[in-house]
């Protein structure tokens, strides 16, 4: 890398606004296509269950391409890699729109996950040279409204492209903006020259492949995806078929092997000594774990609006897009604080500490709330992710050397990255086991010898019988009502409590604040 002070020949901020563009884009697409899954299922003739393919291709491909992105980009350099994603990540796109059936659109998602996996890697990277050290706070405040705010864009964005054209088009809008930061980034950004100089040294070395450690990051980290994604449909260690099981212990095995492995290979393809760093390793655990309550909580109120309050996903998209706004105003505040000397360690509790809040504010949501009630919360949980995200991202890499950037951008993106998966596939198993607890509590209740339920019966079959129904009309219709009535009412519940299991974890996580190291963007930490 260059000096951290030297000028740059281009504006820092044009630099950093030209690689934000096809992040911003990939980002989208982790949460672009969920929407549209009944669209592509129907109009390529496909289930539901097998669509959903579609989601889990790109995000194993993408998980598996992020840990190996520093050691690429020590082969290629960051320029050309970042490039070469650009440009697979933009014809896959293009691919995916025209895709004639199902099996395509898998193969053409898992290419456009493999050039997607490495781009945020890459633009941190050139984010961390571009700008010095008491700038990078701002740097990553724009970096992470592409990575926060692009998912909860995406339900939004693809349902209107999908009710108004077609579900094709999520993927054709990719192309032209791809485009786009290919040309910018071919004139704007450039390699530092230390970069050239390691590349060489790599070449020099030879093409020496860690193939067992590139195997093993490949299924355990596709493997750990797959269960991710699929795992309550396939009920977890109960699935009959064993494919769970299946999953787990080859991911459990797998990942296992890596780590031993690449501990003591002279040249790993994942460096994992970098996690002997204690304030990488701090902030790595932190950026998994809050992600995990941020991406699990981030996904609860868009469905309930969906499965309960009848919105579709354009009205939902709506009514909680605007939250965004306050991550787009709270990241640059925080990134200047950063920048004027605040220590990550003051700011972090707040952004805990809000996420934790409207999860616990969530948890007291019910089916007659307002459009205020609804979205309260969810600006109050955007609110705390800029105070998480930048701080988190600027602190990792204050005490790594300037050669072991390439790598610790990949890892502690594939943390976070996993860290979000886990937080949404708790989310989908909590809420699905706590409905059917739920369920099976009301429905003790709903007997005959209930007074009550004796007299709702009655009233309802009554109503029934003055508007014309039979009696024996009107009570199948009465119990017909009440049955959806407690199915309504157990889902509820069922978000609720997951809401709450959620408040705790935030909490629960505040400790870890306790490890990390001073983490002051100038004249306190030991940086490059």
């Amino acid at each position: 890398m260059s000096d951290p002070k030297a000028p740059a020949p281009v504006n820092h901020w044009i630099v950093a606004l030209t690689v934000t563009l096809a992040t911003f884009m990939e980002v989208l697409d982790t949460s672009i296509a969920n929407v549209a899954l009944p669209h592509i299922a129907g109009g390529l003739s496909a289930g539901r269950s097998q669509s959903t393919w579609v989601l889990t291709s790109y995000l194993v491909a993408n998980a598996i391409v992020l840990p190996l992105s520093g050691w690429l980009i020590g082969l290629v350099g960051r320029k050309r890699f970042y490039m070469a994603c650009v440009t697979l990540f933009t014809l896959a796109s293009a691919l995916c729109g025209a895709a004639p059936t199902l099996e395509w659109l898998i193969i053409f998602r898992v290419l456009q996950g493999i050039g997607g996996g490495g781009l945020q890697p890459s633009e941190q990277g050139i984010l961390v040279d571009t700008f010095p050290v008491e700038q990078r706070g701002m740097a990553m405040a724009i970096y992470g409204v592409a990575v926060v705010v692009a998912p909860i864009l995406g339900p939004t964005l693809g349902g209107w492209i999908t009710d108004n054209y077609s579900w094709r088009w999520i993927f054709y809008i990719n192309v032209p903006i791809g485009v786009l930061s290919l040309c910018l980034t071919s004139l704007i950004v450039h390699d530092p020259p230390d970069m050239a100089a390691e590349i060489r040294r790599n070449r020099a070395k030879g093409f020496r492949i860690d193939y067992i450690g590139l195997g093993l990051v490949t299924i355990g980290l596709g493997s750990l995806e797959v269960i991710y994604a699929k795992g309550e449909e396939w009920d977890w260690l109960g699935d009959t078929h064993y494919r769970a099981q299946a999953f787990i212990a080859t991911s459990v095995l797998a990942l296992s092997l890596l780590v031993v492995w690449e501990l003591r290979h002279p040249d790993p393809i994942l460096n994992l000594g970098l996690l002997g760093e204690r304030n990488f390793l701090t902030c790595g655990v932190l950026i998994y774990l809050c992600f995990g309550v941020l991406y699990g909580s981030n996904v609860l109120l868009p469905q309930m609006l969906q499965e309960l309050f009848g919105y579709d996903a354009t009205r939902a998209g709506l009514i909680l897009s605007p939250a965004a706004f306050f991550t787009m105003a709270t990241m640059p505040v925080v990134g200047f604080l950063l920048g004027k000397g605040v220590d990550a360690r003051a700011l972090i509790p707040t952004g805990l500490l809000a996420v934790a809040g409207s999860c616990y504010w969530s948890a007291h949501l019910n089916l007659s709330a307002s459009p205020f009630t609804l979205v309260a919360p969810r600006c109050l949980l955007l609110f705390g992710m800029g105070f998480l995200f930048v701080p988190l991202n600027n602190a990792a890499y204050l005490y790594l050397s300037k050669s072991q950037i390439n790598n610790a951008t990949g890892l502690f993106n594939m943390l976070r990255n996993e860290g979000g998966s886990l937080g949404i596939a708790i989310a989908a198993t909590l809420v699905e086991r706590r409905e059917q607890f739920h369920h099976s509590r009301l429905v003790e209740n709903i007997r005959p010898a209930n007074p009550v339920v004796d007299r709702t019966i009655d009233a309802l079959v009554q109503f029934r019988v003055a508007h014309g129904v039979s009696a024996a009309v009107g009570r199948e219709q009465a119990m017909g009502l009440i049955q959806g009535m407690v199915r309504s009412q157990s889902r509820v519940l069922a978000y609720l409590d997951t809401f709450w299991i959620y408040w705790v974890m935030g909490l629960a996580i505040l400790p870890v604040l306790l490890l990390m190291k001073r983490s002051v963007a100038r004249g306190g930490a030991t940086m490059h």
